[in-house]
């Protein structure tokens, strides 16, 4: 499982002419689901966004989390994380996990995330979403469990 976490001042994402998420300051993550991945691996990377010190302190340095901060969270499900691009010059994606248990562990996730204290919103699973944020930094991780 990897996610892709950007700390944005604003990130919405859009569903044809629908809004279905919207934040203010905190993480806009991408999220892939990998063949093998469980509900314990999500558990972990969770616990790794939430936690991951990604925002300034007082002194300038990045050492405040997600949850330091009570920012938000944006979740958006994107298969192509998981891409293997090693060889040629089309990317395979034969490592990510089947559509239907990516669904079930994309909402896992969700639910999990929003058991936090944390506003939490979330694109639509397999949809063609058009995603807007306002990058803060820019600043942007590649986390895997």
């Amino acid at each position: 499982m990897k996610a892709l976490i950007q700390r944005v001042n604003s990130a919405s994402v859009e569903v044809g002419q629908e809004l279905v998420g919207e934040i203010s300051k905190g993480l806009l993550l991408f999220l892939g689901v990998e063949q093998g991945d469980t509900q314990a691996i999500a558990d972990k990377l969770l616990a790794k966004v939430l936690r991951y010190r990604v925002f300034s302190d007082e002194l300038d340095k990045m050492n405040l989390s997600l949850l330091d901060v009570c920012g938000d969270l944006l979740v958006v499900s994107q298969f192509t994380l998981v891409a293997n691009t090693q060889k040629g010059l089309r990317p395979s994606f034969s490592g990510a996990a089947a559509p239907e248990e990516s669904n079930v562990l994309y909402e896992y996730f969700i639910s999990q995330a929003k058991c936090s204290t944390l506003k939490v919103q979330a694109g639509c699973f397999g949809a063609d979403m058009r995603v807007s944020l306002e990058n803060n930094g820019p600043v942007t991780f590649l986390l895997e469990a």
